[in-house]
C-alpha cells in the first residue's frame, strides 16, 4: 500500500516529502541503500556484499505498493531519497498476522533532525491502522541514537542477540530485539 504524502521542514528551511517509494523508485532505493551501507556499520549489509539487485529491489516495491498492510515510509528532498522505513508482515500465518517487522535507514548528514520520529510516528499510525498490534526490530547494541529514539516512540528493549554482527574488523556487535505494542 501507499501512504498519504506528507511535508516534514527541517530546521534550516528545506522541505522533505514523505512518501512510499513504489517500483518506479527502486534505481533511487538501491542508491540510497548502497549509500547508507557505506556511510556506517550500523546497516545489515556492507558495501563489499555486492551490488543491490535492481530487479529485486523493483519486485519487492511492487509488492509492497499492492499490498494491503506492508507499506514504505520515504523522506525525498526534491528527487533525492534521503530516508527509507519499511512496515512489513513478518510471516503470513495465522499466528503472525498481529506482527509486523520494521527497518529504516537515514543518511547520516539527516540524523538528528528529527526526521527519523516524525517518519516513525507516520510508520505506527499507518501500523496500528492496517491492523498490526505490534510492531518489532533489531538494532545495533552500539546504535545509541536510534535505540533512544525507539524508546522514545515506545519501543522497549525484550531481548539480545549476542555477537549478531562480525565487523569487518574482527569485532562484534549484539542485536537488541525491541518491540512497540499497541495498547
Amino acid at each position: 500500500m501507499r501512504i498519504k504524502e506528507k511535508k516534514y521542514i527541517l530546521a534550516d528551511g528545506r522541505e522533505i516529502t514523505i512518501k512510499s517509494a513504489g517500483p518506479e523508485d527502486a534505481p533511487k532505493v538501491k542508491l540510497h541503500r548502497e549509500a547508507t551501507a557505506a556511510e556506517t556499520h550500523f546497516m545489515a549489509r556492507e558495501p563489499e556484499d555486492g551490488q543491490l539487485s535492481l530487479e529485486k529491489i523493483t519486485e519487492i516495491l511492487g509488492s509492497i505498493a499492492e499490498s494491503d498492510r506492508d507499506f514504505m515510509v520515504s523522506a525525498y528532498i526534491g528527487d533525492e531519497l534521503i530516508g527509507d522505513l519499511g512496515v512489513t508482515l513478518i510471516r503470513p500465518h495465522i499466528k503472525y498476522l498481529h506482527r509486523a517487522y520494521l527497518g529504516m535507514s537515514i543518511r547520516q548528514e539527516y540524523t538528528g533532525m528529527g526526521l527519523g520520529s516524525f517518519m516513525m510516528q507516520i510508520a505506527l499510525g499507518q501500523a496500528k491502522a492496517n491492523g498490526f498490534e505490534q510492531v518489532e526490530l533489531g538494532v545495533y547494541s552500539d546504535n545509541d541514537r536510534a535505540r533512544h529514539m525507539y524508546k522514545k516512540m515506545g519501543f522497549k528493549e525484550y531481548g539480545m542477540n549476542p555477537r549478531a554482527f562480525k565487523l569487518k574488523d574482527g569485532t562484534y556487535r549484539d542485536e537488541i530485539i525491541m518491540s512497540n505494542i499497541f495498547e
